[in-house]
């Protein structure tokens, strides 16, 4: 018992420090700007607005197309903490004259929902399968990008009939089976957190420190020192888009990410499913990756040289793998 209280005190103090600490910066004069980030101007999205879908609420969504007659549709289901805007705003423009391209964000993301209900991913699939059906969309191709390929995973096993075929990025069907990974993610999981009480300017100035190589942690996976010029300029957008998502739901998300285990029953999926593995990938172990594919019967494979922030970092390798397995899946369907 003494130790347990002095361990009890021991974090009392650290709480509390932390929260002071917090409470000196959230207090001080913001600047004016970031002044090594030259523009605040958002990359061009497309159009974007609220639906209203009976029994789940308002849904935020970006729409492009169709661009011809009979072209399929794309479900684009971004990945954990970040919304769909800085998921794929390089991506929307290479898919717009393939298919109708429709992404929504997360509950709990971005300009997602806020359901007062725990986030679980059974409930993203089926906000996503609900989305389809009210926009008329079905049957998609759903493209999912780590916790997101997740959720296309669920969305195929709860509403098989809303899915044309299957592009999983950058995932897994399941996590945290070993105690390194479990240390990755919890670790990755409070940093986060932390990060969501800071005030926005000193996020913005430490993703610019990361993205210069001046910081000794990766604070993100999305910005690296590789991250072209166009992409920093748009820091205080990203930093913008980051604060958007609800603290609760995102350390939520990775707990339930980390409870996801697909690996008896994805086997039994039967649609086209190309899988892209990022081979450089800390936080989604490549074997992983491999192995979910492995595990679906005809699945197409792409090893792409990315880590996990290589859709935003590296769109030159990242885009023709994505059109080329969207191709392949829609050629099979």
């Amino acid at each position: 018992m003494p130790l347990l209280r002095k361990l009890l005190r021991m974090l009392l103090v650290l709480v509390t420090s932390m929260f002071a600490g917090w409470l000196v910066i959230a207090g001080r004069s913001r600047p004016d700007s970031v002044r090594e980030i030259s523009s605040e101007m958002p990359p061009p999205l497309p159009p974007g607005r609220v639906v209203y879908v009976p029994e789940r609420g308002e849904i935020f969504v970006r729409e492009l197309g169709p661009p011809y007659p009979d072209a399929p549709t794309v479900v684009l289901v971004h990945g954990w903490m970040f919304p769909g805007d800085l998921h794929w705003f390089r991506t929307f423009e290479a898919l717009a004259p393939h298919a109708r391209v429709i992404a929504p964000d997360n509950r709990g993301h971005g300009r997602g929902s806020r359901p007062s209900r725990p986030f679980r991913l059974t409930d993203v699939a089926d906000d996503v399968a609900a989305l389809l059906r009210q926009l008329d969309a079905t049957p998609a191709i759903a493209i999912g990008y780590s916790m997101g390929g997740q959720v296309a995973q669920l969305l195929w096993q709860r509403h098989p009939d809303v899915v044309q075929g299957l592009v999983l990025c950058a995932t897994t069907d399941v996590y945290n089976v070993s105690a390194r990974e479990r240390w990755v993610w919890r670790g990755t999981g409070a940093l986060q957190i932390i990060l969501r009480l800071a005030p926005r300017h000193v996020v913005e100035r430490l993703l610019l420190a990361q993205a210069e190589g001046r910081l000794p942690i990766r604070i993100s996976r999305m910005i690296t020192p590789e991250t072209p010029r166009e992409v920093i300029d748009r820091l205080p957008w990203m930093a913008g888009e980051f604060n958007r998502g609800s603290a609760e739901d995102i350390a939520e998300a990775l707990r339930e990410m980390g409870r996801f285990d697909a690996r008896g029953w994805v086997g039994t999926i039967d649609v086209p499913t190309a899988v892209l593995v990022t081979t450089q990938d800390v936080l989604v172990p490549p074997a992983r990756q491999r192995a979910l594919a492995g595990r679906i019967l005809g699945a197409s494979l792409q090893e792409l040289p990315l880590d996990h922030d290589g859709i935003v970092a590296h769109p030159e390798i990242f885009l023709p793998a994505l059109e080329k397995a969207f191709t392949w899946v829609q050629g099979k369907t």
